[in-house]
């Protein structure tokens, strides 16, 4: 039996050696579609680390794309057959929607008709309500019950009003859309301004739809400094900063990504996707708030009817919208600029949905 000495120097030398294995749970499934693309295989290796639903929980991966990409998709699933990855017990690699869908516990629909140069909103709508509407039968046919639903392809929320439409046995609750990435980008713009790390501020609001008309909002957001947590409206002191240039840098990120990189958001997109699972099925942290895009109730004057993004709080797989928050004339203004936009997405896919 080795000494508590020599214990100690291993420990100092291979931590990893000594270090306690999590007690796994149950294999879960978890769909990606799209996972040939950027953000999917960006994505797969973040889930299969655990960084999605936790270190303690293997997942059996799902991995669904268009038939042209199905050699690219095999080349995904080589790759994370060579990561050798523990918590990673499985991977279904297919171009066939009701087995992409087999049982699955979780999806993350990445998969979408992109918007190309010169195409119209409307264009692009009609494009995925197709896609949607075959989506959503797959998604009701074969998944499994209770199944959450992540819904990343833009028009994101558009896409997951689609979904609802089309998979009426679903429950609402179920369906959510990607805002994340809006509110980590407006984390991180505040940490930037204030010169705090960017795990220092939090509760910062992402109204509306994920797109342009967005409204980032930072009245409620607090940071921590050396002298406390304080608000950052009073940090800051610059409300020309707040109203303008922050809300237009949130919302013009993606574009500005796409014209540094030439190519669009992908780590950022990806990580954002894990971070709204994780809080949705783990909980948010106590006193946190996130912003998702759910079905709405009516909350803050908001249409029923349209998936916005709201702040919530998540706790045992489930979200509530965060009430009571205070809201001026200008954040009024603006969200309902972005609700106006969503009614108008809403009629348009209709449209589609009767031809």
């Amino acid at each position: 039996m080795l000494s508590n000495s020599v214990l100690q120097r291993l420990a100092s030398w291979c931590p990893w050696l000594l270090r306690d294995e999590p007690k796994l749970k149950q294999p879960v499934k978890v769909l990606v579609t799209g996972a040939a693309g950027q953000i999917g295989y960006a994505i797969v290796s973040m889930i299969a680390r655990g960084l999605m639903l936790g270190p303690d929980q293997p997942v059996v991966l799902h991995m669904l794309d268009i038939p042209r990409m199905a050699d690219a998709l095999n080349g995904v699933r080589m790759e994370l057959v060579d990561a050798a990855l523990p918590l990673l017990r499985g991977v279904v690699v297919t171009t066939d929607e009701a087995e992409a869908f087999q049982g699955v516990n979780f999806a993350v629909l990445i998969g979408g008709w992109p918007r190309k140069e010169g195409m119209e909103r409307k264009d692009l709508i009609a494009k995925n309500v197709a896609i949607y509407k075959s989506q959503a039968s797959a998604l009701q046919q074969h998944a499994a019950p209770n199944c959450k639903v992540l819904v990343v392809a833009n028009p994101a929320n558009t896409n997951a009003l689609m979904l609802k439409e089309f998979a009426p046995a679903v429950p609402a609750r179920n369906i959510t859309c990607l805002t994340r990435l809006d509110h980590n980008r407006a984390l991180g713009q505040i940490a930037e301004k204030l010169g705090v790390h960017v795990g220092d501020v939090r509760n910062a609001v992402v109204w509306g739809n994920h797109s342009s008309t967005q409204f980032p909002d930072a009245s409620h957001a607090t940071a921590r400094t050396e002298h406390g947590e304080k608000p950052v409206r009073e940090l800051v002191a610059d409300e020309k900063w707040l109203r303008e240039e922050f809300v237009g840098t949130v919302q013009q990120r993606g574009a500005a990504v796409i014209k540094a990189r030439k190519q669009s958001s992908s780590l950022s997109a990806a990580s954002a996707a894990c971070d709204h699972m994780r809080d949705w099925i783990l909980g948010t942290p106590k006193g946190m708030w996130v912003s998702m895009g759910v079905y709405s109730d009516g909350s803050y004057g908001v249409p029923e009817g349209i998936f916005y993004s709201f702040p919530v709080t998540c706790e045992k797989g489930e979200w509530s919208i965060v009430q009571g928050l205070q809201v001026d004339d200008f954040a009024r203004s603006k969200m309902e600029l972005s609700a106006n936009e969503l009614d108008e997405e809403r009629s348009m896919a209709y449209e589609f949905v009767s031809t």
